[in-house]
């Protein structure tokens, strides 16, 4: 006998099927891929907008800096979209704000305007799609197999470099960034009807539970939260400032966006022209790091469900400082450089698994999307101030090598961080209190 189906929502449950858990994070990965190629793209435009407009690569690099700011100041924010209008409307706003963004670039002149487009509207809409996000979902859809997801779904943005840098340097250099912008544009709205389809909020949308839940929590129902989000959000920041794991966490995380995608997501491909390698070379080494990231948060996730994940982030940033020690060293061969990319790329999103993890203990599950947020813009902090003082170093002196140099030591420095965070979460009775709604 057939298992009896079921209409919940538009969509056909079938008992015994796929969960429908897999299919939301089966979109979710699909949006952080698109996002993870427009937060890769930057690096290729630098040196044509130095060619074609004469602004300076500190000019460039401040615009993508408060690219890099917004997408992580989004994140609490974005967080708290999501608890008050849902998943679907909230990914469907930050791939609109990605795809118009990225379409009025080519009409642009001036540096405000690169400003603007690329570092606010592009920015913002970024950050509504991005790792907040991936903890939202696997918290809210997943009990079991929760640091896995996280690990796929954190690693879709590397996915999304090893996938379209490639393609996007060939299009700048072959026919132009302008037609890089317009492909870069399409391939984002084009993701829209795909979210708008099988995108749902909750596990009760569609009458079940989370992924690994006993049957018979499938039919209770959870409200989206009332109230102002912007309230909401800070104040889950205050809740955070009163927790010393919450400093500790943010402090590493700033490392982590300051020596990732503020100082190598933005410098890398630049830094490679410095010394005579093409750019489709120096794109193609970004993508082939890529895959070992994806292999490394795919790992990490899997990891962080059975290792204490100060000991991972111990280890990862460990690693990530002396790989970064080594780059100026690396760019005498093309080989040195694809040593780098294999030992670095392996490490570059490993950390989030274990930070979503170490947030989510301290604040508790419900807390986590928020909490994650805010911490995600202390990592986009770091990203931003590493990308712009890059870019200036790079103008005073000539090179990257101290700006190499400097990231590397700061790893060091959030090694030992880790270690100082509580193993236990920590809750007293200020932090217990709820947020306000």
């Amino acid at each position: 006998m057939r298992p009896e189906t079921r209409r919940v929502a538009g969509v056909t449950v079938r008992p015994g099927g796929l969960h429908y858990a897999w299919v939301v994070a089966g979109v979710t990965f699909a949006a952080l891929l698109v996002a993870g190629g427009v937060r890769g793209s930057p690096g290729i435009l630098v040196v044509p907008f130095e060619t074609e407009f004469g602004w300076s690569r500190g000019t460039i690099s401040l615009a993508i800096g408060i690219n890099i700011l917004l997408y992580g100041l989004s994140g609490p924010f974005a967080a708290a979209l999501m608890e008050r209008f849902g998943l679907r409307r909230t990914m469907l706003g930050g791939l609109t704000a990605i795809g118009v963004g990225v379409l009025a670039t080519p009409t642009m002149h001036q540096p405000w305007q690169l400003i603007l487009l690329w570092g606010v509207v592009v920015g913002a809409g970024s950050g509504m799609v991005a790792n907040v996000l991936a903890a939202t979902v696997a918290v809210r859809w997943f009990a079991a197999r929760r640091g896995l997801v996280v690990g796929l779904l954190t690693a879709a943005a590397a996915g999304g470099q090893l996938v379209f840098l490639p393609v996007f340097a060939a299009i700048a250099v072959a026919y132009g960034w302008r037609w890089m912008a317009l492909t870069l544009a399409a391939v984002a709205l084009g993701l829209i009807p795909l979210v708008a389809t099988l995108m749902r909020n909750r596990p009760e949308d569609v009458g079940v539970g989370r992924y690994g839940e006993p049957a018979e929590t499938a039919g209770r129902q959870t409200l989206l939260v009332a109230g102002n989000p912007i309230t909401a959000a800070f104040g889950a920041l205050a809740l955070g400032l009163r927790s010393r794991n919450f400093w500790l966490i943010g402090g590493a995380f700033f490392i982590c966006g300051a020596s990732t995608n503020g100082l190598i997501g933005t410098h890398l491909i630049p830094a490679c022209i410095d010394h005579g390698i093409p750019e489709v070379t120096g794109a193609s080494l970004l993508a082939g790091m890529a895959l070992f990231n994806f292999l490394g948060g795919v790992g990490s996730g899997w990891l962080t469900d059975r290792v204490d994940p100060r000991i991972l982030l111990l280890v990862y940033y460990g690693l990530r400082g002396l790989s970064l020690i080594y780059l100026p060293f690396a760019f005498v061969s093309f080989y040195g450089l694809s040593l780098f990319a294999v030992f670095y790329g392996l490490d570059w999103i490993a950390t989030v698994p274990p930070t979503i993890r170490l947030t989510a203990n301290t604040f508790g599950s419900e807390k986590t999307g928020m909490m994650y947020g805010w911490i995600t813009a202390i990592h986009q902090l770091g990203g931003a101030s590493a990308a712009l003082l890059g870019g200036i170093l790079r103008v005073d002196l000539g090179t990257y090598l101290e700006a190499f140099m400097l990231s590397g030591l700061l790893c060091l420095v959030a090694a030992a961080m880790v270690m100082l965070i509580a193993v236990k979460p920590v809750t007293p009775r200020a932090l217990a209190a709820p947020l306000p709604a």
